[in-house]
């Protein structure tokens, strides 16, 4: 199909010239211009045509639902027509239809071009008729026309042609539909003898010429009487043959010397050959065997989501705010792990399959549930690398930001995050199109499609009555007739789905399967479209409806004589802080247990804390009298800490008490240290201080860090923190959805340069016409010459202009000045008074009639 052909939908045909692919409107006769000002005329002739027919609300409509028709802004209407014809915005238009609406732009591409409303209505509904199809054809009919697929009167459907290549049948790519080509088609290169031996076959009589010859046999097997009376002389197991091939796919093989069935259906034209050893099944005998049906199953209503399990919506609410406090937990513990550095980054990015184990093991799940927790602590800008050159994962100052907030807040800020990041955690372990395995927080885990299949979702969640959790495959069913066909070999939103539901449970936005009240309101303020930079604002209303739900923090602890103590509830920030660093966690639930060890209080003491500090911390926070097992453990650890001192030499110890060093160096378990005398106090190491400080703990001793000046260093749980990081910006799947102040500009700009386009121009003498697609061409002396007579006479012309980036456009004017070189002028298509350097108008022409 030549260029020409192609771009017919977007060119002004039969006798008018329209502008070109690239918006550079040429000349137009007055029935363009007289429909583009609301005169009536008849059906249009060209997908641009129906468009300068739309009002307003239905262009944005189109640019809503195909954004990238406005990457850039098109000039005019001609040129949205040829780019919304362009083969990769028609692919991306079609995987965006619903199950329905695909089967009827699938039954346009095999109907006649054009094709009446009656005709695709009996593709879709059969000759015996289907109420749901007629009910629902309407309605896609109209999804098509508003997305520009589809164009054109009832009486003249025509399927944008690219869309029409792409799904009808051929030989290297099948229809949908299971049919094959029609009879003109398959005996395009059949030799008119071979045709005429057909017709004999089939008792038809002779033509003298091919063309004839397959009007009739086409006539024949679209007649419904001759069609069933030539089938009830066919062979039984000719019959067999043609069940077969009915449904797709239509074409078979056959040997040199076919069996008799093959050879009956050859002969009288209902299989036709297409090579020495293939034949094919021409579309109007299927469509007479299957009663005129395009589709063996017409799916114009969507499946229900079938419910599984209703519970009170108390229950729910309640199920879900349990999980969104465990969901705080989770990825508290997992950043109070890497507090002081977490595992280095792999060169290729991402964590190893060792670090990712140990996490799940600290954090006491599975391996994927702990990819999940580090995918949703990243995309929430909590946790990243921190760039230096051992780099290294660690939590960023956003994290001691958070911390602060309220829990309701935080839980809204990471379920904002994971509603529209596009991060997807269910693919770490899996492999890549290289076979290379993916690592959790790794640079190849962005899959586009993800925030609008979680959106999805939850939004078909939120159809439910409340309480009332989903069955997952009928859930599954129904985005698939959504969105039934993608590109690519392997179409991942099935599993993004699946991901989904999971995800969602973990995070606390369902509870037992149904979606919580706290989950609608995300849903409702955070879509697809919606960015990370948005997301601290998106879940305020989220946060407001899980607040009640959670229990209020509490300030204080139950210490026990076995050296524990039980939280009975979530604990207040400043307590939960201290706490973790004096005693270590034994146990979760609904009641946390912290265990006090000399490690843990050698921990605090280290962090600055006083023995004092700690007796006084306990006894204020206590409901219970202070044990005096804890007690004798904080004093016993404080009086041993930092007896021993260790400083950078390469590192030494210093104590005062020679004897104790004494103990040190006969300790064989010191010998890795390498330790050697100095003097009576002081001890030198052939290792670092870090190395030295674990050594001597790990043999039992208390030992303090030491500064240059001597003095104790204190250690902090926060110290590590990596620069100032932005959370990862999501990877969108094509442009962006405009918001209606832009869809209004677009618009209005694309009427603007319509009008130009098409506006009416008077031939002028000398002066050769402009091509279809350029611009206006004029002397600078005649350029000059027309405006000032312009101005004299206020009438109106039509220029081009080219403006300093070398953009071309097409303006109308109505000049009101001229002077120094610039002539200002009211512009009718900017709908304002602007002044336009001479030099850059490349050329004018007076209007036929004044467009104002």
């Amino acid at each position: 199909m030549g260029t020409g052909e192609r771009d017919q939908e977007a060119h002004v045909s039969e006798g008018t010239t329209g502008a070109g692919g690239t918006g550079e409107a040429g000349g137009t006769t007055g029935a363009a211009a007289a429909e583009h000002r609301g005169t009536p005329t008849s059906s249009p002739r060209t997908l641009a045509e129906a468009l300068r027919s739309r009002p307003d609300a239905s262009l944005a409509a189109l640019l809503r639902a195909r954004p990238d028709l406005l990457t850039p802004v098109p000039n005019d209407l001609t040129q949205l027509a040829t780019r919304a014809g362009t083969r990769a915005s028609v692919v991306r238009a079609l995987e965006r239809l619903d199950r329905f609406a695909l089967q009827t732009a699938q039954a346009l591409a095999v109907a006649p071009d054009p094709a009446p409303y009656p005709v695709l209505l009996a593709l879709l509904a059969g000759d015996e008729g289907d109420t749901a199809v007629e009910s629902a054809l309407p309605g896609a009919l109209a999804g098509l026309r508003e997305q520009a697929l589809v164009w054109g009167s009832d009486e003249r459907l025509r399927l944008v042609r690219t869309a029409r290549e792409l799904l009808a049948p051929s030989p290297t790519h099948p229809s949908p539909t299971g049919l094959g080509p029609t009879v003109a088609e398959a005996t395009a290169g059949m030799s008119p003898g071979r045709v005429q031996e057909i017709l004999r076959a089939a008792q038809l009589p002779a033509t003298h010429d091919p063309v004839s010859a397959v009007a009739a046999l086409t006539s024949l097997f679209t007649d419904r009487a001759r069609m069933s009376a030539l089938l009830d002389t066919a062979p039984p197991e000719a019959l067999a043959v043609l069940d077969r091939l009915v449904w797709g796919p239509p074409y078979g093989e056959v040997s040199a010397d076919p069996a008799p069935p093959v050879r009956w259906l050859r002969d009288h034209g209902l299989l036709l050959p297409t090579s020495a050893r293939t034949v094919v099944l021409p579309r109007e005998v299927a469509l007479h065997l299957r009663a005129g049906r395009a589709h063996r199953a017409p799916e114009p209503v969507a499946p229900a989501v079938a419910p599984a399990k209703e519970y009170r919506p108390q229950v729910v609410d309640s199920a879900a705010a349990g999980q969104a406090l465990t969901a705080l937990t989770m990825v508290e513990d997992l950043l109070a792990e890497w507090n002081e550095g977490g595992p280095a980054v792999l060169r290729a990015g991402g964590l190893s399959v060792r670090d990712l184990k140990r996490t799940a093991a600290a954090l006491d799940t599975t391996e994927q549930a702990a990819a999940f927790w580090l995918e949703l602590a990243y995309a929430a800008g909590l946790l990243a690398s921190d760039g230096e050159a051992d780099e290294r994962y660690a939590p960023t100052p956003a994290y001691d930001s958070w911390l602060d907030l309220p829990p309701a807040e935080r839980w809204s800020r990471l379920a904002a995050a994971w509603l529209t990041a596009t991060r997807t955690p269910g693919l770490v372990g899996g492999q890549d199109a290289r076979a290379r395995t993916l690592a959790a927080l790794g640079p190849d885990l962005d899959r586009s499609p993800a925030p609008e299949v979680r959106h999805r979702v939850l939004a078909l969640l939120a159809r439910l009555p409340e309480g009332t959790a989903p069955d997952p495959e009928t859930l599954l069913a129904r985005l698939h007739w959504e969105h039934p066909t993608r590109t690519g070999p392997e179409d991942l939103r099935p599993k993004l789905a699946q991901w989904t539901l999971t995800e969602a449970e973990l995070l606390g936005v369902t509870g037992r399967g149904a979606l919580a009240a706290h989950g609608r309101e995300l849903l409702a303020t955070g879509g697809p479209s919606r960015t990370s930079t948005t997301t601290p604002i998106l879940g305020l209303a989220a946060a407001a409806a899980l607040a009640p739900h959670l229990p209020e923090p509490v300030d204080h602890v139950l210490l026990q004589a076995d050296l524990t103590a039980v939280a009975p509830g979530p604990l207040r920030r400043p307590l939960a802080a201290t706490l973790n660093v004096l005693a270590d966690i034994e146990s979760k639930g609904g009641a946390t247990v912290y265990r006090f060890t000399p490690a843990s209080v050698r921990r605090a003491l280290d962090a600055g804390q006083a023995a004092s500090d700690l007796h006084a911390f306990l006894a204020a926070h206590s409901t219970t009298p202070v044990p005096q097992p804890l007690s004798y453990l904080i004093d016993d650890v404080a009086r041993r800490h930092g007896h021993l001192r260790v400083g950078a030499a390469s590192a030494y110890v210093r104590c005062d008490d020679d004897a104790l060093l004494d103990e040190i160096v006969a300790d064989k378990r010191s010998a890795g240290l390498r330790l050697r005398r100095l003097a009576p106090t002081v001890l030198a190491a052939q290792a670092d201080p870090a190395t030295l400080l674990e050594g001597l703990r790990a043999m039992g001793y208390a030992p303090a860090a030491e500064s240059a000046e001597g003095d104790v260093v204190i250690t902090r749980a926060d110290t590590r923190r990596t620069p100032p990081r932005t959370a990862p910006a999501p990877v969108p799947e094509g442009p962006p959805l405009p918001d209606e102040t832009l869809l209004g500009a677009a618009v209005r700009a694309i009427r603007a340069g319509d009008e130009a386009a098409t506006v009416v121009r008077k031939e002028q003498p000398h002066t050769a016409p402009a091509e279809p697609g350029g611009l206006p061409r004029t002397t600078a002396a005649e350029t000059l010459a027309t405006v000032q007579a312009a101005v004299m006479t206020g009438s109106a012309l039509w220029i081009g202009y080219v403006n300093a980036d070398g953009a071309a456009s097409q303006r109308v004017i109505a000049p009101v000045r001229v002077e120094g070189g610039f002539v200002t002028a009211y512009d009718h298509t900017a709908d304002e008074v602007r002044t336009y350097p001479l030099h850059r108008i490349t050329g004018v022409a007076e209007l036929a009639d004044d467009p104002a």
